[in-house]
Protein backbone atom coordinates (compact mmCIF):
# COMPACT_ATOMS: atom_id res chain seq x y z
CA UNK A 1 0.00 0.00 0.00
CA UNK A 2 0.91 3.55 -0.96
CA UNK A 3 0.31 7.00 0.53
CA UNK A 4 -2.10 8.97 -1.51
CA UNK A 5 -1.67 12.84 -1.29
CA UNK A 6 -4.14 15.59 -2.43
CA UNK A 7 -2.85 18.12 -4.54
CA UNK A 8 -1.09 20.34 -2.15
CA UNK A 9 0.77 17.13 -0.57
CA UNK A 10 -1.67 16.22 1.84
CA UNK A 11 -1.91 12.69 2.82
CA UNK A 12 -5.56 11.61 2.34
CA UNK A 13 -5.57 7.99 2.64
CA UNK A 14 -3.56 5.02 0.77
CA UNK A 15 -4.00 2.40 -2.10
CA UNK A 16 -2.43 -0.12 -3.98
CA UNK A 17 0.47 0.67 -6.58
CA UNK A 18 -1.15 -0.56 -9.41
CA UNK A 19 -4.61 1.67 -8.45
CA UNK A 20 -2.26 4.86 -7.91
CA UNK A 21 -0.72 4.20 -10.98
CA UNK A 22 -3.73 3.72 -13.24
CA UNK A 23 -5.35 6.01 -11.50
CA UNK A 24 -3.65 8.63 -12.00
CA UNK A 25 -3.19 9.73 -8.13
CA UNK A 26 -1.82 11.90 -6.75
CA UNK A 27 0.96 10.17 -4.45
CA UNK A 28 4.69 11.11 -3.00
CA UNK A 29 8.27 9.97 -3.57
CA UNK A 30 11.52 10.36 -1.31
CA UNK A 31 14.15 11.40 -3.67
CA UNK A 32 18.01 11.69 -3.04
CA UNK A 33 20.46 13.06 -5.18
CA UNK A 34 23.95 11.95 -4.25
CA UNK A 35 26.85 14.19 -4.46
CA UNK A 36 30.44 13.75 -3.86
CA UNK A 37 31.81 15.03 -0.60
CA UNK A 38 33.29 17.96 -2.21
CA UNK A 39 30.18 18.36 -3.98
CA UNK A 40 31.85 18.41 -7.69
CA UNK A 41 30.16 15.14 -9.13
CA UNK A 42 26.63 13.47 -8.86
CA UNK A 43 25.91 10.02 -8.90
CA UNK A 44 23.89 9.04 -12.00
CA UNK A 45 22.49 6.03 -13.09
CA UNK A 46 20.17 3.98 -15.52
CA UNK A 47 16.55 2.33 -14.23
CA UNK A 48 16.49 -1.16 -15.56
CA UNK A 49 13.78 -2.31 -18.22
CA UNK A 50 11.65 -3.86 -15.64
CA UNK A 51 10.52 -0.53 -14.29
CA UNK A 52 6.84 0.01 -14.03
CA UNK A 53 7.57 4.08 -14.78
CA UNK A 54 10.22 5.13 -16.63
CA UNK A 55 12.31 1.86 -17.72
CA UNK A 56 15.23 2.03 -18.74
CA UNK A 57 16.04 5.90 -18.60
CA UNK A 58 18.64 8.15 -16.88
CA UNK A 59 18.35 9.35 -13.26
CA UNK A 60 20.37 11.38 -10.84
CA UNK A 61 17.61 10.92 -7.95
CA UNK A 62 17.74 7.42 -5.69
CA UNK A 63 13.86 7.16 -4.59
CA UNK A 64 11.02 5.72 -4.33
CA UNK A 65 7.23 5.94 -3.25
CA UNK A 66 6.30 6.58 0.23
CA UNK A 67 5.06 3.86 1.83
CA UNK A 68 1.58 4.22 3.72
CA UNK A 69 2.23 5.64 7.13
CA UNK A 70 5.82 6.36 5.94
CA UNK A 71 7.43 9.58 6.13
CA UNK A 72 8.94 11.53 2.77
CA UNK A 73 12.02 11.50 4.76
CA UNK A 74 12.18 7.68 5.92
CA UNK A 75 11.06 6.65 2.52
CA UNK A 76 14.36 8.31 1.11
CA UNK A 77 16.64 7.11 3.39
CA UNK A 78 15.06 3.29 2.22
CA UNK A 79 15.48 4.02 -1.20
CA UNK A 80 18.95 4.97 -0.63
CA UNK A 81 19.71 2.02 1.15
CA UNK A 82 18.41 -0.39 -1.23
CA UNK A 83 19.03 1.46 -4.56
CA UNK A 84 22.85 2.43 -3.86
CA UNK A 85 23.38 0.49 -0.36
CA UNK A 86 24.47 4.14 1.09
CA UNK A 87 23.18 4.59 4.92
CA UNK A 88 24.53 6.54 7.30
CA UNK A 89 24.36 9.61 6.30
CA UNK A 90 22.29 12.19 7.22
CA UNK A 91 19.82 13.63 4.43
CA UNK A 92 19.77 17.25 3.81
CA UNK A 93 16.37 18.19 2.68
CA UNK A 94 16.40 20.35 -0.72
CA UNK A 95 12.63 21.12 -1.17
CA UNK A 96 9.25 19.81 -2.21
CA UNK A 97 8.09 19.63 -5.98
CA UNK A 98 5.04 19.26 -7.28
CA UNK A 99 4.90 17.32 -10.65
CA UNK A 100 1.75 16.94 -13.29
CA UNK A 101 2.92 14.70 -15.88
CA UNK A 102 -0.81 12.47 -16.63
CA UNK A 103 -0.91 9.73 -15.62
CA UNK A 104 2.30 10.43 -13.60
CA UNK A 105 0.97 13.08 -10.61
CA UNK A 106 3.65 13.41 -7.79
CA UNK A 107 4.73 15.26 -5.10
CA UNK A 108 8.75 14.73 -4.53
CA UNK A 109 10.63 15.45 -1.16
CA UNK A 110 13.86 16.33 -2.49
CA UNK A 111 17.12 15.68 0.05
CA UNK A 112 20.71 15.33 -0.59
CA UNK A 113 23.65 13.57 0.67
CA UNK A 114 27.39 13.52 0.50
CA UNK A 115 29.01 10.50 -0.41
CA UNK A 116 32.47 9.70 -1.09
CA UNK A 117 32.04 5.99 0.05
CA UNK A 118 31.25 2.60 -1.91
CA UNK A 119 28.22 2.53 -4.30
CA UNK A 120 26.40 -0.56 -4.15
CA UNK A 121 23.89 -1.09 -6.90
CA UNK A 122 20.49 -2.92 -6.60
CA UNK A 123 20.57 -5.26 -9.77
CA UNK A 124 16.20 -5.42 -9.77
CA UNK A 125 15.93 -1.22 -10.16
CA UNK A 126 19.42 0.55 -10.81
CA UNK A 127 21.23 -1.28 -14.50
CA UNK A 128 24.64 0.95 -13.87
CA UNK A 129 25.96 3.81 -12.23
CA UNK A 130 28.37 6.58 -12.51
CA UNK A 131 29.48 9.66 -10.95
CA UNK A 132 29.28 12.66 -12.73
CA UNK A 133 30.58 16.51 -12.61
CA UNK A 134 27.83 18.84 -12.24
CA UNK A 135 28.59 20.45 -15.48
CA UNK A 136 28.26 17.37 -17.69
CA UNK A 137 24.96 16.84 -15.54
CA UNK A 138 23.82 19.73 -17.16
CA UNK A 139 25.05 19.31 -20.23
CA UNK A 140 23.40 16.47 -20.68
CA UNK A 141 20.15 17.27 -19.15
CA UNK A 142 20.29 20.17 -22.61
CA UNK A 143 20.49 17.68 -24.66
CA UNK A 144 16.57 16.41 -25.52
CA UNK A 145 18.05 13.30 -26.90
CA UNK A 146 19.36 12.02 -23.87
CA UNK A 147 16.29 9.65 -22.32
CA UNK A 148 15.73 10.70 -18.94
CA UNK A 149 12.89 10.90 -16.23
CA UNK A 150 10.47 13.41 -16.77
CA UNK A 151 10.39 14.09 -12.96
CA UNK A 152 13.71 13.90 -12.02
CA UNK A 153 14.90 16.00 -15.05
CA UNK A 154 12.18 18.84 -13.53
CA UNK A 155 13.52 17.66 -9.73
CA UNK A 156 17.05 18.32 -11.53
CA UNK A 157 16.23 21.75 -12.90
CA UNK A 158 15.21 23.09 -9.40
CA UNK A 159 17.61 21.73 -8.15
CA UNK A 160 19.62 23.97 -10.98
CA UNK A 161 17.73 26.97 -10.55
CA UNK A 162 18.33 26.78 -6.94
CA UNK A 163 22.08 26.66 -7.33
CA UNK A 164 22.50 29.73 -9.23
Amino acid sequence: MVAVCDERGAVVGSATRERMRAEGLWHACGSVLVRSGDGERVFAHRRTDTKDVYPGLHDCWAGGVVAAGESARACAERELAEELGITGVPLVPLFTLAVELPPVRVHLWCYEVRWDGPVVLQDSEVAAGWWLPVAELRERLADPGWPFVPDGRLAVEEWFRRLG
